[in-house]
C-alpha cells in the first residue's frame, strides 16, 4: 500500500473542503429577480389589450341584417349559400 498517494488524495480533499465555506459566504448575497419584456412581447400585450377592450358584437354590421329579417326583406341567394357551404366543407376535409 502506498501511503504517500493517500496523503496526496487527502490533501486534495482538504483543499476542496476549505473552499466550500468561502463559496457559501458568497451565496449570502441576495439576488433580485427581473422581468424584461421584449418589444414583440410588448406589442402582443398591446394587441391583447386592444382586443379585450373591443366589443364582441359589431352593431353596425348586425343591425341592418336584423332589421331586414324583421321586415321580411332579407333574401339569401341559394347559389351563394351553396358555394359558401361547399367551401367550408372542403376546408374541413383538407
Amino acid at each position: 500500500m502506498r501511503i504517500d498517494a493517500y496523503n496526496q488524495i487527502q490533501a486534495v480533499y482538504q483543499a476542496q473542503s476549505a473552499r466550500k465555506p468561502q463559496a457559501t459566504a458568497k451565496t449570502g448575497t441576495s439576488f433580485v429577480d427581473k422581468l424584461q419584456l421584449s418589444s414583440i412581447g410588448k406589442d402582443i400585450q398591446t394587441a391583447k389589450a386592444a382586443v379585450a377592450s373591443a366589443p364582441d358584437v359589431r352593431a353596425e354590421k348586425i343591425n341592418p341584417v336584423k332589421e331586414s329579417i324583421a321586415a321580411g326583406t332579407y333574401n339569401v341567394s341559394p347559389e351563394s349559400f351553396a358555394e359558401k357551404l361547399l367551401e367550408k366543407y372542403q376546408a374541413t376535409i383538407i
